[in-house]
């Protein structure tokens, strides 16, 4: 059944509709059934999320200090570079279906290539001169699912979900009983890539790494099967970048409504992770986790939410020349809103110098 935190946010604090301006911003304090209203300026300052760029199917948002806000438009199979203007420009198409993008400890932008017609089922990285590096596009010999999404540590180790939504056909890794894997990767600096996780998640998406190297977050969301956990998991990670059998922790269940897709740190640690609806998509996505993005503490307790009444909501970064902006992918909308914490990005908390990407 669905956590009652949700049902009770969704009954007594976000009664709006679809094309309703009015966005109401919340902090939540205490205990599962002793639910409050707390001021808004905890989390977020005041105002509500505006939309600052729209185009077809947005995903995958990332910030680069020189005020470009990158994202995958999904429908249009490229991706999108929003400048400090406002103005829109095509960064790269075709795409190979990116979905998830993260800049490296250099300033170089990584990209998910997911599967599809148009999808290589790869990740790749965008250099300086604009030429496209492949980093992986098989696992022994076998072809990925579908990259998703992506983090990575202060060692530069990228780790990487690679999900299959839709059509089952094609899928190629698995393990030693014959069983499909929708896994979890680690690429090494020197190219080295290592399967962390296999079937501790049922359905990887969004992916965080804390900022400390101890804890990977990954986002479990098989949304379009009943009576699976949907769930945000953590687990324990070695200074070798290992993740530790048996240290699965469940950070929160969104139980029968859409679970959650990417997320973002802040540097205090809380977990902003997109999920929900605010349409139902039946059979299997119920309007009972309300469309927005979920703040999480790292240990679990709900203490923000942020409705966005478009479907889907899709993930979000922190940027802005403080890192207090949050924006939000959802729809065909690119938003963003002002928080009062900074965010926790990778590569500008980690990485001292880092050159512009391609154009």
């Amino acid at each position: 059944m669905i956590h009652p935190v949700c049902q009770t946010l969704r009954q007594l604090f976000c009664p709006f509709r679809s094309g309703q301006a009015a966005i109401m911003v919340f902090a939540l304090v205490g205990q599962i059934g002793q639910v409050y209203q707390a001021t808004a300026e905890e989390l977020f300052a005041p105002g509500v999320p505006r939309p600052v760029g729209i185009v077809a199917f947005v995903e995958g948002p990332a910030w680069h200090p020189t005020g470009n806000v990158y994202f995958s438009d999904g429908l249009n199979n490229r991706i999108m570079r929003r400048d400090r203007t406002g103005a829109m420009h095509v960064f790269r198409q075709p795409s190979g279906a990116a979905n998830g993008l993260l800049f490296d400890l250099q300033g170089r932008l990584l990209a998910c290539e997911g599967p599809g017609p148009q999808g290589h089922r790869r990740i790749t990285r965008t250099e300086p001169d604009g030429t496209i590096t492949v980093l992986t596009d098989h696992f022994q010999g076998k072809r990925y699912a579908g990259p998703n999404d992506l983090t990575i540590d202060s060692k530069g180790r990228i780790y990487f979900t690679d999900p299959r939504y839709g059509s089952r056909r094609g899928l190629e890794i698995q393990d030693g009983n014959g069983r499909h894997v929708e896994g979890v990767y680690r690429i090494d600096p020197d190219g080295q890539v290592t399967q962390v996780l296999t079937h501790e998640v049922n359905r990887p998406n969004g992916i965080c790494m804390s900022a400390d190297d101890r804890h990977l977050y990954v986002v479990d969301n098989n949304n379009n099967t009943p009576d699976v956990p949907r769930a945000v998991w953590r687990f324990d990670v070695t200074p070798a970048g290992t993740v530790v059998p048996g240290t699965r922790q469940k950070i929160h269940d969104f139980g029968r409504g859409r679970g959650g897709d990417g997320m973002a740190l802040d540097v205090a640690g809380r977990l902003y992770v997109a999920a929900g609806r605010t349409i139902a998509n039946p059979p299997h996505e119920t309007t009972e986790v309300a469309g927005g993005v979920y703040v999480f503490t790292p240990t679990g307790k709900q203490v923000g939410f942020v409705p966005i009444p478009e479907d889907e909501v899709t993930n979000c970064t922190f940027g802005g020349p403080d890192l207090k902006t949050l924006f939000i992918t959802a729809g065909h909308t690119l938003w963003s809103i002002r928080v009062n914490t900074a965010g926790f990005v990778p590569w500008l908390n980690r990485a001292a110098d880092a050159s512009p990407p391609g154009n």
